[in-house]
């Protein structure tokens, strides 16, 4: 895509990686496993499972990253794999629900960790997005500076969580509580807190080396991710025990706070914060990438696809991604929206990874996926079990955001007749 600069290299890529999976989630989802899986083996062996999914994912598009490493990543593969329609569906999604949705409730998280500013939540998370959005205006190396600093915070405040846990008081011999394991419903969260690792690829075009560094990125990124988040659920099982772990809102708070005391829990607190204005940062950096590949084709506003001369970013993309969301986060509406999106997201991660067979059957990439087919098609399967269990928990929501999705066709064939 001509216009942007090629100014990202492997450790921004990993950070950016990494940052797309670890939000606010990994602080609490510790809890919502453990009421489904009741022992210990069986909450850390979904963490595991959940990991080794990730994982299939991260080779599926490493695949597909080296073979087309373009501006919008998931857009493109869709838009060569299947039709310019499919592309746009899933731009309109993320645009309209996905990315947004997730963004403004992140701020909402955010805001309420942050008490500094003497003002209401919904105010604070929109200067949160205000701010990083125009941060990201002026180049993407700036953006994927603050991005990546960021992130090394997170993984420090995971790791001093982790220390702390290790040396804190055990709980008792832990014993499975009643009731009966569910690790069907105990992998749905695990797998949520996994994702986002795909939208790196949104930012392929501009990497320096984006065939030889994005597949590395996200390959390590995610084994990281796998390493960070074992070793909370492990921490958390040590302290707290597979029931109080179950009955708990706040796991991460509760092991500081026995492991450190009081001040645990503005510890934790601030890590929270951290991690969601990291997951914002990474947002803002990647997401917009997509909107302008959509207008390079000529399926959205023209303007969409502008790049400032001097800053060589995409800054009407990014913008109105950054306008929208502060719209949802003002508004308060994200707790709604976030139950759509949650179907549509892996419908669309089955497509990508479907992509992969099609351009094999061209002879159009580079095989770099381990145990293809078998692997590839039991990756589909688990984005399948996602998609159904979603439906079946919050059937209304996931019809919501399945109309909200195919109303895009007709917006397609607008804009394509238009141009």
């Amino acid at each position: 895509m001509s216009g942007l600069a090629r100014r990202i290299g492997l450790f921004d890529a990993t950070m950016a990686v990494m940052g797309g999976i670890v939000g606010s989630g990994i602080f609490v989802a510790p809890a919502i496993v453990a009421r489904s899986a009741h022992s210990n083996a069986a909450i850390l062996g979904v963490w595991l499972v959940g990991g080794a999914a990730a994982m299939l994912g991260a080779f599926i598009y490493s695949e597909l990253s080296a073979a087309r490493p373009a501006a919008g990543g998931q857009y493109v593969y869709l838009r060569e794999a299947y039709h310019p329609a499919v592309a746009f569906l899933y731009g309109w999604a993320l645009l309209l629900v996905i990315e947004t949705g997730g963004m403004a409730a992140n701020a909402i998280t955010f805001a309420r960790h942050f008490l500094a500013l003497p003002i209401g939540e919904n105010a604070v998370a929109a200067i949160a997005v205000g701010s990083l959005t125009v941060i990201n205006c002026l180049g993407v190396s700036a953006g994927a500076r603050v991005q990546s600093a960021l992130m090394v915070v997170k993984i420090l405040a995971i790791a001093a969580l982790v220390t702390f846990g290790l040396f804190a008081t055990a709980a008792p011999a832990a014993v499975p509580f009643s009731g009966g394991n569910s690790l069907g419903a105990a992998l749905v969260p695990v797998l949520f807190s996994y994702g986002g690792w795909q939208t790196a690829c949104f930012v392929a075009g501009e990497m320096k080396e984006p065939r030889r560094d994005l597949p590395r990125a996200l390959v390590i990124g995610v084994a990281a991710v796998i390493v960070l988040y074992v070793a909370i659920a492990f921490v958390c099982l040590r302290v707290l025990g597979a029931e109080r772990l179950a009955h708990t809102a706040a796991p991460a708070l509760e092991v500081m706070t026995l492991a450190v005391g009081p001040r645990g829990a503005s510890l934790i607190a601030a890590a929270i914060a951290l991690s969601t204005l990291g997951f914002l940062s990474q947002s803002i950096l990647t997401a917009p990438r997509v909107y302008f590949a959509m207008a390079e084709d000529g399926l959205f506003f023209r303007s969409v696809a502008r790049v400032n001369r001097r800053t060589r970013a995409p800054v009407v993309a990014i913008a109105l991604q950054g306008a929208l969301t502060i719209a949802i986060a003002l508004a308060g509406t994200f707790e709604l929206i976030l139950n759509y999106v949650t179907s549509i997201d892996f419908i669309f991660f089955a497509l990508t990874a479907g992509a992969v067979f099609i351009f094999r059957k061209r002879g159009s990439t580079e095989r770099k996926i381990p145990g293809h087919p078998v692997t590839t098609l039991a990756f589909i399967a688990v984005c399948a079990a996602v998609v159904i269990s979603t439906f079946r928990q919050h059937p209304l929501q996931g019809v919501i955001g399945l109309c909200i999705t195919l109303l895009g066709l007709p917006v397609f064939f607008l804009w394509r007749r238009r141009s």
